[in-house]
């Protein structure tokens, strides 16, 4: 891999997970996953995004493809909780370790609640961040599940 590892990268490697890395060259004036996807010449619901939100106070992830939002109500449902905001982006960055725009659900600094929305199990790999701008893994959402210790739910709102 040209550059740097990231916790995510060395977390994939150390649980020997099926996976491949691609770079692209990031434009900071491109929205950050649909450049992703048309980096990787691949349609925008097989590329996911990372977002926070507390669910009644709780830090919680969900994982949702880059051409919809995520589902507050839905997120908050599927954790039992009963309402969620978006998270506070300096709040993400100083959890998660990583710059928004290349949050990716694995190898965060702690390991928080994280909900994959269903639709990535239609794909026999998905994408997801790397941990850094131009970087995406590729792998199959039930390891990705597997790995953060997640769920899957209908998450997504288009």
């Amino acid at each position: 891999m040209a550059g740097r590892g990231t916790p995510a990268t060395a977390l994939l490697a150390k649980q020997k997970v099926a996976h491949t890395l691609h770079s692209y060259d990031h434009d900071p004036r491109q929205p950050f996953g649909l450049e992703a996807a048309a980096a990787l010449g691949v349609t925008p619901d097989r590329v996911f995004k990372t977002l926070l939100a507390e669910v009644d106070g709780v830090l919680t992830v969900g994982v949702v493809p880059v051409d919809a939002q995520l589902d507050l109500k839905a997120l908050a449902a599927a954790v039992g909780g009963k309402k969620a905001r978006m998270a506070d982006v300096a709040v993400a960055e100083r959890t998660t370790g990583y710059v928004a725009g290349g949050i990716s659900p694995l190898g965060q600094r702690k390991r928080l609640r994280t909900v994959v929305d269903t639709s990535a199990q239609a794909f026999p790999t998905m994408f997801c961040s790397g941990g850094r701008r131009g970087l995406e893994i590729e792998l199959a959402a039930d390891d990705l599940v597997t790995l953060v210790g997640g769920s899957t739910a209908d998450i997504a709102a288009r």
